[in-house]
């Protein structure tokens, strides 16, 4: 945990010092629909991700962004597992950098926590439930459309007490 808050607080640093040094174009925020498909092993008790996220990329050279993200995740559980109990979502909150390569086209890679909430209903324990932090890492892909709207793909991990949840997700947002 310590590992994760020092790490956070050095992105949150750099971020900072590197908005001292942007450039005369500002930032923006923007706010997405997301969906992901699990990979690994928790594929075996969910098959869809839903969520949302709220985003600000700030320039700090030509085509060039800092980013700090926000959002919500919720894996739906199969039948199988929903009949178990079985809950899991998370909370990620990530920086990072995003460069365009092209008119449109960029590449992104973030790091950060995602606080998670994992519950199993088990028959004679009852409900068993517990919460972690989970080191979060997500490189992606995207495209910037005209009008504000950012259509990108990537793959995250949380990676916590040596296992990783991972997911293929997209992100549909609008910038402003």
């Amino acid at each position: 945990m310590k590992k994760v808050l020092l790490l956070l607080t050095v992105l949150c640093g750099l971020s900072i010092s590197s908005f001292a040094q942007s450039s005369s174009e500002g930032g923006k925020f923007s706010i997405g629909v997301e969906a992901g498909l699990p990979v690994g092993d928790v594929k075996n008790f969910t098959n869809f991700v839903i969520g949302g996220s709220l985003k600000y990329d700030h320039p700090i050279a030509e085509g060039t962004f800092v980013t700090i993200s926000a959002g919500y995740n919720k894996f739906l559980a199969k039948d199988e597992a929903k009949d178990a109990g079985y809950k899991f979502y998370g909370i990620p909150v990530k920086a990072g950098i995003k460069h365009f390569f092209a008119d449109g086209f960029y590449g992104e890679a973030q790091l950060g926590a995602a606080f998670t909430k994992e519950s199993v209903n088990v028959d004679g324990f009852g409900n068993i439930s517990g919460s972690k932090t989970a080191f979060a890492y997500s490189p992606g892909i995207g495209y910037t459309f005209g009008g504000g709207l950012d259509l990108g793909v990537r793959y995250e991990g949380w990676s916590m007490s040596g296992n990783t949840v991972s997911q293929i997700a997209a992100r549909l947002a609008f910038s402003f």
